[in-house]
């Protein structure tokens, strides 16, 4: 029950113990308004609140702490405390945080395991190679495409492959953004190849035979973006090799190849057949050393790119696939092609470039022949800017700020940020060498050195906020921490950055959350430390740390290794 107040004075409660023998009396009171007001009944001043020791000026009503509850819930709300505010706004960010790429809805708390799906992860051209299709994570296993729920770890939903399949577009969590709207799957049947389209809950085509009549128009199939396959060949009349180029038995190759062939890229619709796009992508001439059969002559794979006999290959060409974005590299031919069959790149110096996707939507081409500089494109393809330097761009974000791309030149020794097309935001000393983006996180970028050191930067500014060194802060720990170590990945719920390392020979990897606004360690485990994961031998759980590599979907942390997923929170 409340007091009615004064004009102007605050609304007052006074509250006593349910058992208080008097009425009237609150042990612990203390005055909570001003100085005016009913004198003490024995003389001392008084206020429109409770005295000091509890007891209730003349006309003012007594509630119960146990009557109180519920109506000091009502009015925490009614008065804005921020104690519903704040429930409610981190209700709000942790549901926003599941629609951001890589986002986590929870970070706050060290992780645990939450579920365990047991089997073999197949391995692809990396180690764990995966998809998120529909807000589940996809992968390959033994013969099927497997979908899991990533809040239960249950399986959505199969699909049964034919033998020999190879699905795409999937890729390593650690490196590349592994969203696609559909998996293309080429399988044999017999002598020939077919191909089916698996898009979200598992809604798969009918197969379409690939003909021997397109292999040798087009070329050889591999899988493409969008529901597309590809198909790629070289074109033009065939031209000598220069007398200087020359292959020693340790396969280093020397010399310049000055002629060559163009290479011919097509998306078909895997589904119909029909062409989408089709790019030339010109032969420029290219070092020897770039020549070699490290690429397959169809379509590179992992086998072929680690084999280097230093036997020249100028037929040679090979291919990286993401979602939304196709490297297609080989002797004389270096560029990346969009999902939508927008050539970049077709400029840069083939073996001393790179292009690659930004999380705004749109591309960077990086390259470092003589100067060190990066092209940037819009979503289409357009040149928007260059920046000198080469470009990072940030491990995760909770989008709440501005794109933001760091450009580290190191000949000046600066470190600077610009907008998505280049525009410049500041410009900074470049501290130490190794530099990584880890997060964008309100208005901080979280940046790392090659030395360990973690540094929180105003994003508008370039200010340090607060650095934090790494340093084991237990010298008896078992394993790594991150002094020594390398961050592999991170991941970020809009207020803490969790970091992901490995190093000093341990298997198991450290983990480190920061406050992102601070720089202070929430909680942290060092590597080697206690943790569940998959006994590579025989399945079992045992106690060794995180091991795998880490993705989220869904707002959900996942480890994924060869032998089995396992859910994290």
């Amino acid at each position: 029950m409340a007091r009615e107040p004064d004009e102007g004075a605050a609304y007052v409660f006074d509250l006593v113990d349910d058992d208080a023998a008097e009425p009237g009396v609150l042990p612990g009171a203390t005055r909570v308004d001003g100085p005016d007001g009913p004198e003490h009944p024995d003389g001392r001043p008084g206020g429109d609140g409770a005295w000091a020791d509890g007891t209730a000026p003349s006309g003012g009503q007594v509630v119960t702490w146990r009557r109180a509850a519920p109506l000091l819930a009502l009015l925490a709300v009614a008065l804005g405390t921020g104690l519903a505010v704040d429930g409610t706004r981190d209700a709000a960010r942790m549901e926003r945080m599941r629609d951001v790429p890589g986002g986590v809805a929870d970070l706050s708390a060290p992780l645990d395991e939450t579920w365990a799906w047991r089997g073999k992860v197949d391995l692809g051209e990396g180690m764990t190679d995966v998809a998120v299709l529909g807000g589940e994570l996809v992968f390959e296993s033994e013969g099927e495409l497997v979908a899991l729920d990533p809040a239960t770890g249950e399986e959505s939903w199969t699909v049964e492959l034919g033998p020999g399949p190879e699905c795409g577009p999937t890729v390593s969590p650690v490196w590349d953004d592994p969203r696609t709207p559909a998996l293309v799957c080429l399988q044999e049947r017999g002598r020939e190849t077919e191909v089916v389209v698996v898009r979200a809950g598992g809604a798969t085509s009918a197969p379409r035979l690939l003909s021997d009549a397109d292999a040798a128009r087009y070329g050889q199939p591999h899988t493409g973006p969008d529901g597309t396959v590809l198909r790629a060949r070289r074109v033009g009349p065939e031209t000598p090799l220069a007398e200087d180029v020359r292959c020693d038995e340790s396969g280093d190759c020397t010399g310049r190849i000055v002629d060559g062939r163009d290479l011919v890229l097509r998306a078909e619709d895997a589904v119909t057949g029909e062409e989408r796009w089709s790019v030339t992508v010109p032969f420029r001439t290219t070092e020897a050393g770039q020549c070699t059969s490290t690429f397959s002559a169809a379509w590179g794979s992992s086998e072929n790119r680690i084999h280097l006999s230093g036997q020249l290959a100028p037929e040679a060409f090979g291919a990286r696939v993401r979602a939304d974005l196709v490297n297609v590299e080989g002797c004389g031919v270096q560029a990346a092609v969009t999902s939508s069959g927008a050539l970049l790149g077709s400029r840069l110096e083939p073996g001393a470039s790179v292009v690659g996707r930004l999380d705004s939507g749109g591309y960077l081409g990086m390259t470092w022949d003589d100067v060190t500089r990066t092209l940037l494109y819009d979503a289409d393809g357009a040149t928007t800017g260059e920046v000198t330097g080469y470009v990072i761009t940030a491990k995760s974000t909770d989008e709440t700020g501005p794109a933001t791309l760091l450009a580290i030149d190191e000949p000046r020794r600066r470190l600077s940020a610009h907008e998505a097309d280049g525009t410049a935001r500041w410009d900074i000393a470049l501290q130490s060498g190794g530099q990584e983006f880890l997060a964008q996180v309100g208005e901080t970028a979280v940046i790392t050195t090659g030395a360990g050191t973690v540094r929180g930067l105003d994003l508008a500014t370039g200010e340090e906020r607060w650095t934090w060194d790494g340093s084991d802060p237990d010298v008896t720990a078992e394993g790594g921490y991150f002094g020594t170590a390398y961050v592999v990945q991170s991941f970020t719920d809009g207020e803490v950055v969790l970091l992901l390392a490995e190093g000093n020979g341990s298997v198991a990897r450290g983990m480190v959350a920061l406050d992102a606004g601070t720089g202070e360690v929430v909680w942290d485990e060092a590597g080697g430390g206690p943790g569940t994961t998959l006994d590579p031998h025989d399945g079992d759980v045992v106690r060794q740390g995180v091991t795998g590599d880490l993705i989220a979907v869904d707002g959900h942390l996942m480890e994924v290794g060869s032998v089995g997923i396992r859910g994290l929170g």
